[in-house]
């Protein structure tokens, strides 16, 4: 046993950079724009599914992608600052969906005749009821309330969760690269080959440019075949659906793209505020905040941080909340959260520095604001970002599992937590996602709209039924002779910032702000 036995370990021993050491500046620019052109997959395919669905023409569907990359950054500087303090992105999130599409289905807003004047009219509800939505998360994170709930966490009920937050993404990964395979398998396949099989060698100096910017190299190179293939008519007479995904010049982007274009407040005019499209789009907050802590979570392991305490979850929680209402003043069309394919490239390139995601925060204000030049990089097919999507969101999903090497896992009924919290995670959403497509409405269908978009959120959402599994049983199954079984000795330190001294080295405020806000 002796020759097969892996202590547990709090911190991964195998990453390159922290979260407070840097690379070189050359190393750190390239590293975040690598960052900047991964999470543009989540902030263009977002925009152009809900946009001609509420009425917009091309120009509004490039003018929301523009805003919405133009909060992105700013929501993504604001948590690095003054959140969690994390190397994490924030971005737009396919958990507001549901909710968007409740509005935009609204019978009074699709009454109106004029195409450009109901693609107005449901972007100010919208903005509406994120603006009042944002509340909640900005109460449950500034009055410390989630941190109050985080201590019914332990390593053993947040492993699916976090697992789920990888593996929950599965749609967009494998099924959407065979959209396009002559795009997305050389995608993956070159992904993996430099990455995995080439991280070691190193023909310029000693960087391993292979395993610190495959992202960059795999794009650029399958882009350019994507681009020739267009060019040369391979996709002039396939299916609608096959140009869509493969084309380079499909979207329309880049013509419809003003060369400078600045996002402000209220660009689209006045929100317009109704009680049931609030109360829909609170679902979404909801799974926005546990979809959120366990990538939070993740990501300080992939950054060889310590797990973020209670209090320290909460000021994230709360930033994420203006960053929600920053959505709504803005107009993104879809609410905020956590980027899992950016947590996953820590691990990837084995950099977790925060300089890096800040300074892509950077590129993302920068570009939003050159429309054409923004554009160009977000024509990129969405089968090579689904590509990327299977390895990194494997990643996060692997991460979540390692926390179980902190339980006793010849437990009969932690195995059974795991096992049934992972299970349902996983079928319970595709059952109302099957529901879905096959009858036009979702497994909650009564008269009152704002019901369904709620229930039909919470349960569409595999972090969230797999939080609500795990947690539950986790507290209510034999918890007292179990402590050391859920791995609750190793965790509790965590649980408050001064419970281990390494929290104040990785989440401190900066410009000593913690005098104005001392710990809780």
């Amino acid at each position: 046993m002796e020759n097969i036995s892996h202590p547990p370990m709090e911190q991964l021993q195998d990453l390159e950079y922290c979260i407070d050491s840097n690379p070189p500046w050359v190393e750190t620019i390239l590293l975040a724009f690598q960052n900047y052109i991964l999470m543009l997959g989540t902030s263009v395919m977002i925009p152009s599914l809900l946009v001609p669905l509420m009425g917009g023409t091309d120009a509004d569907k490039v003018r929301v992608i523009q805003t919405l990359l133009f909060v992105s950054g700013i929501n993504t500087l604001l948590q690095a600052l003054f959140g969690t303090r994390l190397p994490t992105v924030v971005g737009g999130s396919f958990a507001y969906v549901i909710p968007i599409l409740y509005i935009i289905r609204d019978s009074s807003l699709q009454r109106i005749p004029d195409q450009h004047e109901r693609f107005l009219q449901t972007m100010r509800a919208i903005q509406g009821a994120l603006i009042i939505a944002s509340s909640l998360q900005i109460i449950l994170g500034y009055s410390q309330l989630w941190g109050i709930f985080t201590r019914f966490f332990s390593p053993l009920g947040m492993a699916p969760v976090i697992g789920l937050v990888g593996l929950g993404l599965f749609e967009r990964g494998f099924p959407a690269v065979g959209n396009c395979v002559e795009i997305g398998i050389p995608m993956l396949l070159m992904l993996i080959g430099l990455s995995q099989y080439l991280k070691h060698y190193r023909p310029f100096r000693d960087i391993p440019i292979f395993e610190r910017f495959p992202v960059l190299i795999c794009v650029t190179v399958i882009w350019i075949y994507s681009l020739i293939l267009t060019a040369g008519g391979a996709y002039n007479h396939r299916p609608t659906k096959t140009q869509d995904s493969c084309r380079t010049d499909r979207a329309n982007l880049i013509s419809s793209a003003p060369w400078f274009k600045f996002p402000y407040p209220l660009q689209w005019g006045a929100p317009t505020f109704d009680a049931g499209h609030s109360v829909s789009m609170m679902a979404a907050v909801w799974v926005s905040v546990i979809e959120s802590t366990g990538a939070y979570k993740a990501a300080s392991r992939l950054a060889i941080a310590t797990p973020p305490p209670a209090y320290v979850l909460s000021r994230g929680i709360g930033w994420q909340g203006i960053g929600v209402l920053l959505d709504g003043l803005f107009g993104t069309g879809t609410g905020s959260t956590v980027s899992v394919e950016n947590v996953g490239l820590l691990g990837l390139t084995r950099v977790g520095s925060r300089r890096v995601v800040q300074i892509s925060a950077g590129f993302m204000i920068f570009f939003s604001t050159l429309g054409k030049f923004g554009a160009v990089f977000a024509s990129i097919p969405f089968p090579i970002f689904a590509a990327l999507y299977c390895v990194l969101f494997g990643l996060v999903a692997s991460v979540g599992i390692s926390f179980l090497q902190f339980t006793n896992m010849n437990s009969m009924r932690n195995l059974i937590i795991t096992g049934l919290s992972l299970f349902l995670g996983i079928s319970v959403p595709q059952y109302f996602n099957d529901t879905l497509v096959s009858s036009g409405h979702a497994p909650v269908n009564t008269r009152a709209g704002w019901f369904n978009g709620f229930l039909n959120t919470i349960f569409l959402s595999p972090p969230t039924v797999g939080l609500i599994v795990s947690v539950f049983l986790d507290n209510t199954l034999e918890v007292e002779k179990s402590k050391k079984d859920r791995g609750m000795p190793w965790w509790v330190k965590f649980r408050t910032f001064r419970g281990d001294n390494r929290n104040e080295e990785f989440y401190t405020l900066p410009f000593n702000l913690n005098r104005f806000f001392p710990p809780t």
